[in-house]
């Protein structure tokens, strides 16, 4: 089976996640999971558990001792413990709030690297854009300074080698505003296409606003009234805006054919 490399880099750290089929420890090193059925060391075994733990203790609302179990099952190289860790750092969810913390977790989730498709992946798609979110606007009083051509470069990462919608989100509205380089209408339109179609109502309603703002009047103002009535109140605002602004351009008639499609796409 041939072998493929994704490369990531964040700051001067360049690490690779590999793709190798078939490179398993052999099974007389292993233990066996009786609950999950998967081939597991000793160690591995020790880092569930304490993920576990960790998992229900915060479920309890003891967020004191989740910190202490993902902390502990993080350090031995569990990945969902670390990145837990660290939407706990970004959040102030229990433990202080230390977005350099977060960052240099984050960090290390990318760095590991991972399989597309796995559960690992998972992890680093959230990490690439958490840090790209980082990098876009810097961490004050640390040496994380705001740097928006290296936030595009990470949600490209996590937008194209993991489909991740919210990276293909952001990256599109990066190249649609020119942020981090040149302006780029037709790539911003792509990514918001293939965000929408998994369901990120904010990308569908950019991608509407690029559509009216093209001529396609109905299809536009219709995706924008759709994405509307779909949205969390976070994000009612800003579309509710850009909708009521194509909404007061478009003529009785598109507005009336509009409605009716956006009803369409809303009962689907």
């Amino acid at each position: 089976m041939s072998h493929r490399a994704f490369s990531y880099c964040v700051g001067g750290l360049t690490a690779a996640g590999i793709v190798a089929g078939g490179l398993l420890a052999a099974p007389s090193a292993r233990a066996f999971d009786e609950q999950s059925g998967v081939a597991s060391t000793p160690a591995q075994k020790s880092m569930r558990s304490l993920f576990k733990f960790g998992f229900t203790a915060y479920q309890s609302g003891n967020k004191d001792e989740a910190f202490r179990a993902y902390r502990d099952a993080a350090e031995q190289g569990h990945s969902g413990a670390r990145w837990k860790l660290a939407h706990m750092y970004a959040a102030g969810d229990g433990v202080a709030e230390d977005d350099y913390q977060a960052f240099k977790l984050f960090e290390g989730i990318v760095s590991e690297g991972a399989t597309p498709g796995s559960q690992e992946s998972t992890f680093v798609a959230n990490a690439l854009v958490s840090l790209a979110g980082y990098m876009k606007r810097g961490i004050p009083n640390s040496p994380v300074i705001a740097d928006p051509r290296r936030a595009r470069d990470l949600y490209w990462q996590a937008a194209a080698n993991f489909g991740d919608p919210n990276a293909q989100y952001e990256l599109g509205r990066m190249l649609r505003d020119g942020q981090g380089g040149n302006a780029d209408p037709r790539q911003a339109a792509r990514w918001f296409n293939l965000a929408a179609q998994k369901g990120h109502v904010g990308a569908q309603a950019m991608l509407g606003q690029i559509l009216f703002e093209h001529g396609q009047t109905v299809r536009g103002l219709s995706m924008m009234t759709a994405a509307l009535q779909e949205a969390e109140p976070a994000d009612r605002g800003w579309i509710r805006q850009i909708q009521e602004e194509a909404f007061a351009l478009a003529s009785e008639a598109d507005r009336r054919t509009a409605m009716v499609l956006a009803e369409d796409m809303a009962s689907r």
